[in-house]
């Protein structure tokens, strides 16, 4: 997938059901966070800077190498 050097919003990635199927299956509590519907305009980029500090770097490098493979 194309993560536009990590400049695709959330919510794109939300829309896409590929995207979407590799968030539910890498960190599925996410998609039942509150905020989800309020974060759609942020970016991956910024999303990558404050998930950082809640998740092991391995899980988000994980997660990034799903999303450019689906």
């Amino acid at each position: 997938m194309d993560l536009k050097r990590n400049q695709i919003t959330v919510g794109e990635l939300l829309d896409d059901p590929r995207s979407r199927a590799v968030v539910q299956k890498k960190l599925p509590s996410v998609l039942k966070h509150p905020l989800v519907g309020a974060s759609r305009t942020v970016t991956l980029e910024q999303m990558l800077s404050f998930a950082t500090a809640y998740l092991p770097q391995k899980k988000v490098d994980d997660l990034m190498d799903s999303l450019r493979n689906c």
